[in-house]
């Protein structure tokens, strides 16, 4: 494996129920209130597209475009502002298993589901800037998971000469699609984040991990 995709949140990077506290202020800015059944049935659908690009889950959340719109900003925003409180921490083991991964002679890409915006902001607050050879948010790509659009503009991007040298880890089965439909050799799923092992595997997972932090020696040993 030359290339490594890397999903943030809940991969590399702690959630800590942030998502779902963002989208519960999302929700508020559209008149859905916290608690109410159409709240419980959205954050359901929160949940199981969890990886997926954030402005696609509004758009089927509300259906109009500018609902969509101001949702995913007022996600945005208060996302950004749980970051700003310091509500943002590496997973245990994630930086030393980039920095692993890198001194294999490994091209790491970090991705997201989130705006570039948002990213950034993460970025920033754990000084991860230069942590990883590429970062990408869906905008950079074309389109978000379950598409293998993430995971191929990073081959592009870093002259990867095939996707059978690509590996792809995260903590949903989203992410398990794009590995799959791009055609990556190995298609990790990681068990500190949002779906369960049996989703992972239903996804298309080729290894089941308890975090990021075993992925170097996995690799290591192919």
């Amino acid at each position: 494996m030359t290339l490594v995709v890397l999903d943030m949140a809940g991969t590399t990077v702690a959630d800590d129920g942030l998502v779902e506290l963002a989208f519960a202020a999302a929700a508020r800015s559209q008149g859905v209130e916290t608690g109410s059944p159409e709240h419980g049935a959205m954050l359901a659908h929160v949940r199981a597209t969890m990886g997926e690009s954030k402005i696609s889950v509004f758009r089927h959340l509300f259906g109009d475009e500018d609902r969509a719109q101001a949702a995913n900003l007022a996600f945005e925003a208060a996302y950004e502002g749980l970051v700003d409180q310091g509500r943002c921490a590496a997973l245990p083991g994630a930086a030393e298993a980039i920095a692993e991964l890198r001194g294999q002679g490994r091209k790491v890409a970090l991705t997201t589901g989130f705006s570039r915006t948002t990213q950034d902001r993460i970025l920033d607050a754990l000084g991860w800037h230069a942590i990883a050879d590429l970062t990408l948010c869906p905008a950079d790509a074309g389109r978000g998971r379950p598409y293998p659009d993430l995971a191929l503009a990073a081959l592009l991007r870093t002259r990867t000469d095939s996707v059978r040298q690509v590996a792809v880890a995260g903590d949903t089965g989203y992410d398990m699609l794009t590995g799959t439909r791009a055609g990556a050799s190995v298609v990790a799923g990681v068990l500190t984040g949002a779906h369960d092992e049996a989703r992972l595997r239903a996804d298309g997972a080729t290894h089941v991990l308890a975090s990021v932090a075993e992925l170097p020696g996995l690799l290591a040993g192919r």
